[in-house]
């Protein structure tokens, strides 16, 4: 690979993609806008990726908005194929456009994509633009993600384009830069298995190993172990959404990242009151990716990719599906080792015992039941017991400290006890607690308040939201607008894709 000479913004790009055969991309330009604007600009991302922020604020929005290229780009867009909804199709990336891999100070590679950026030849009868609101929608809840520590693709900017697209109504113009491991997805691998091309399936997988799994490039059984490697990383990536009361909204194989990254924000959102049929998209129309089977169609999203693989196993191929389903049947237990690991965390626990998960379940029932704050209860846990500590009546009354609720205080005696049996106090589980419970979150009310006010030329409670978010296990004055749900009983949050 020839690595590019660095630009004076700071661009170094090495495009390692575009040596893949060509039916796995179509280069392409971004299409160019009438007016274009900075309206977000992520210094501190700007900074790790060693790009000059005084040279991106004073001429970036020409590269983010897709009018100049910088130096070393090679624009391009990506096919793919995907289940949406379940149903396969031949997809790729009608609205976006990939201008190469950048190379940082430390030289790891990163995708830069512009999304919102014109046609591509995939984008069918898309307009290939995007709105204001939710290219604002994803930096603000990739961004939330990253403060939380899980692993999720970053926004870099967002640039306005002068120009409006006609949804239900015309919005004002926006394209989003968005920094990725890689924009290889599930779909990816579907796409060149329907190509039926054994050999183009077997150059994306030594790739993406090279590029993601390097650790595995010596395996005799390449697609076993490199689909057991992605299957952990998807059952730790989907435990850490469940712990945070994330919904992605459309878990699509096109939008599940091979790297083990949440991609593709589109109707996404986070629970106020715990529902674990909770549904937020206005086109999920059966539930089919609400709160609690995100798991379940992770593993669903799995079988897609080992049915892919399946080409190019070594050996037998009805032994290479046996294979691939044990591998598969493991999901559930990486799965939950994963989501009970980080439970107990949730409630202070150091250790592992055998009834943790009950009690974490049980906790959730009540939640249901008496329709809890899932992000707010955990806060309050965490003041109840280190309260217990110096008030050893405090156990008895902490029932009315969240309303006095049924069975509440009873599984509140139950827990302190477990803590009991953990090395160190009350007080050092509480602060245990206070690292893992956020405090706020992306709260969809002040999302869409700050979405409101952009697409009316107001950036300022983005601005003051984004700033909250930066520090979510903070309990401060300033945040203090931002820890506060939807009531129960509220009209229910409803998302759009925004395509």
């Amino acid at each position: 690979m020839t690595i590019q000479k660095k630009s004076d913004a700071g661009w170094c790009f090495d495009n390692s993609f575009t040596h893949l055969p060509e039916v796995f991309f179509s280069s392409t330009k971004p299409e160019p806008v009438r007016h274009a604007g900075q309206i977000l600009l992520n210094d501190t991302l700007a900074e790790d990726l060693g790009l000059n922020v005084e040279i991106l604020r004073s001429t970036g929005a020409q590269v983010f908005a897709g009018n100049e290229m910088p130096p070393g780009a090679m624009p391009l867009a990506q096919a793919y194929a995907g289940h949406q909804f379940g149903h396969f199709t031949n997809l790729g990336d009608g609205r976006a456009i990939l201008l190469g891999e950048h190379l940082t100070p430390d030289k790891q590679r990163v995708d830069v994509q512009l999304k919102g950026s014109g046609r591509t030849p995939y984008s069918r009868s898309g307009d290939g633009r995007a709105a204001l609101g939710p290219m604002i929608r994803e930096y603000i809840i990739s961004e939330g993600m990253e403060s939380l520590g899980i692993p999720t693709t970053r926004s870099l900017s967002v640039a306005a384009t002068g120009e409006s697209v006609l949804r239900t109504t015309p919005l004002p113009g926006a394209i989003l830069t968005r920094i990725a491991t890689s924009h290889i997805r599930v779909g990816t691998f579907q796409y060149a298995a329907a190509l039926g091309d054994k050999e183009n399936l077997s150059q994306l997988l030594a790739y993406t190993v090279d590029r993601h799994y390097p650790e595995l490039q010596d395996s005799d059984d390449l697609p076993f172990v490199f689909f057991e490697a992605v299957l952990d990383r998807q059952a730790d990536l989907v435990s850490q959404w469940m712990l945070v009361g994330f919904v992605h909204g459309v878990m699509n194989t096109d939008n599940v990242s091979i790297a083990g990254e949440t991609i593709d924000y589109g109707p996404c959102a986070f629970l106020d009151t715990y529902h674990p049929e909770t549904v937020f998209s206005s086109i999920d129309h059966q539930g089919r990716y609400a709160f609690q089977n995100q798991p379940s169609i992770t593993q669903w999203n799995l079988a897609r990719l080992a049915e892919s693989l399946v080409q190019i196993a070594p050996g037998n191929p009805e032994d290479a599906v046996g294979k691939f389903v044990e591998i598969l049947e493991t999901f559930s237990s990486c799965y939950e080792k994963y989501f009970q690991i980080g439970a107990n965390a949730k409630l202070g626990l150091t250790t592992l015992e055998k009834e943790d998960s009950v009690i974490y379940l049980d906790l959730l029932k009540i939640m249901e039941e008496s329709q809890l704050d899932f992000t707010e209860t955990f806060v309050i846990l965490a003041n109840s017991i280190e309260q217990s500590e110096v008030d050893p009546e405090f156990t008895k009354v902490v029932g009315k400290v969240v309303g006095n609720l049924v069975g509440l205080s009873d599984w509140i005696e139950r827990w302190y006890q477990r803590v009991a049996r953990e090395p160190g106090s009350f007080v050092d589980a509480a602060k245990r607690m206070r690292t893992v419970n956020p405090v706020i979150i992306p709260r969809n009310l002040k999302v869409e308040e700050a979405l409101v006010a952009a697409e009316s030329g107001d950036l300022e409670p983005t601005y003051r939201l984004l700033e909250a978010l930066k520090s979510p296990f903070s309990k401060t004055k300033e945040n203090e607008p931002y820890q506060k749900g939807a009531l129960p009983g509220s009209q229910p949050y409803c998302t759009f894709c925004g395509t």
